[in-house]
């Protein structure tokens, strides 16, 4: 009959969509189970750089001062080797004003252009000013956010890594409000993720970080080389982070330089980030996954595999999101009506049918607690035993509530980067910050 036809076509389409779900999720397994390799460290350099810190800024009176303070008062780096840079953009506040008594060199960006209303445009600004400049030029360009805080050796350990030949390289992603509650322990632990295993493991078999969040560092010489930071979406980190892997420029990972930033607090500041990042990912996704293969088959750069394995997650989450509730919905109403009511069939028993319902659910139920007891604990566990310090707390069981609960964050992530995804980004708006008084 046609509805058992149908049947077998859908299930042979889900079938192939699982094979593809599995493929990224194998390869965090792997990354968790060789998390425990030995980090990669750089010698340390009597030769000292000189470092920009950039930190674009929209209308953040609230933090800039703190940040640019923090910077330019706890680094145990040359004071006359670092300047920090803001680029107040379009700003209607004191964010200006208060950066410059902090320390900074204050540079002023104002474009009417509403499309250009995002952290793109003053980054290019503010690079574009650094590269130029011919008296005391420098050697690295240090892209912070305006809330972040950033470890006492963060730049003695970038200059460590540049001056072994490290062009390009991303710290570890800690967090300055990590135990403030629920939301903000999720996603403290989320985003850590990438840094203490995936990172980790990339360094050790040669593969190209992914260089896509605060703190990223790039030399001077290799922006003069991409005429400048030539990234033109709202994904516009891991755009460079992409072109730069394309072109062979390998990303590295220097992971005891720690940047600190503010994690959501709320659901709903949790669901904006998600949904900004998903639909940046899947923009880049869609435009340049065709060039990412054809660049692998060129190159042999594996790199380009692995990276876009993970952007697949991105695509995959709308997978997730709205093709399994409707197929399995759908497969298991087939199944129960076809196994124990009356409907004609002329492919297979109701025997055969009751069997595969009743399979369905054991493995099906297998599989769901195997995937909640590794990714939503294990992991989870694993980062707060080895990486609680870094992720801003000062005790392991300041972080233990969120591991029982990561399961279900994991959902809320899935869904609000599926709403990402199949959106329209918005303009650059001002972000609630939560970051409590701290000693970080």
């Amino acid at each position: 009959m046609w509805y058992e036809i149908l049947f077998r076509v859908l299930s042979i389409i889900n079938y192939a969509i699982l094979i593809l779900i599995a493929i990224p999720l194998l390869i965090q397994i792997l990354y968790v189970a060789f998390s425990f390799v030995k980090k990669k460290t750089y010698p340390k350099s009597e030769v000292k750089g000189r470092i920009a810190f950039l930190i674009p800024a929209y209308n953040e009176e609230d933090v800039i001062y703190d940040t640019v303070k923090s910077v330019i008062d706890k680094q145990n780096y040359p004071r006359d080797k670092f300047d920090v840079f803001v680029v107040a953009d379009n700003c209607t506040d004191r964010t200006a004003e208060l950066a410059e008594k902090a320390g900074a060199i204050v540079l002023i960006h104002n474009d009417p252009d509403p499309a250009h209303h995002m952290a793109l445009y003053p980054l290019k600004y503010g690079i574009d000013h650094i590269i130029n400049l011919t008296e005391n030029p420098y050697d690295l360009v240090i892209h912070l956010d305006a809330d972040n805080h950033i470890n006492a050796d963060f730049a003695s350990l970038m200059n460590d890594a540049y001056q072994s030949g490290v062009e390009f390289a991303r710290p570890y992603e800690g967090a300055l409000n990590a135990t403030q509650n629920f939301y903000t322990k999720a996603c403290s632990l989320f985003y850590a993720f990438d840094s203490r295993f995936g990172s980790r493991v990339r360094e050790r078999l040669h593969l190209s970080a992914h260089v896509d969040g605060s703190g990223a560092t790039m030399s001077v010489a290799l922006l003069k080389r991409t005429h400048g930071y030539d990234a033109e979406t709202v994904a516009d980190d891991a755009e460079y982070s992409l072109n730069r892997m394309i072109e062979g420029v390998k990303g590295h990972f220097v992971e005891d330089a720690i940047v600190y930033q503010d994690s959501p607090s709320t659901f709903k500041d949790t669901a904006a980030r998600n949904r900004r990042i998903g639909n940046g990912v899947m923009h880049l996704m869609k435009s340049r996954a065709g060039e990412m293969i054809k660049t692998f088959f060129k190159t042999g750069n594996f790199s380009l595999l692995e990276m876009l394995s993970m952007y697949m997650l991105n695509f995959l989450n709308v997978i997730i999101a709205i093709w399994l509730p409707l197929y399995y919905v759908y497969h298991f109403l087939y199944l129960g009506f076809a196994a124990y009511g009356t409907m004609e069939l002329t492919l297979y028993s109701p025997e055969f049918y009751k069997s595969l319902l009743w399979g369905t659910i054991i493995v099906g139920a297998a599989i769901l607690v195997a995937l909640f007891i590794f990714f939503g604990y294990i992991q989870a566990l694993i980062l707060v035993i080895t990486d609680y310090k870094k992720l801003g707390a000062e005790k392991r069981s300041q972080l233990l509530s969120a591991v029982f609960l990561f399961p279900a964050f994991l959902i809320v992530y899935a869904v609000t980067l599926c709403r990402g995804a199949v959106s329209k980004p918005k303009k650059w708006q001002k972000i609630k910050r939560n970051v409590p008084n701290n000693n970080v």
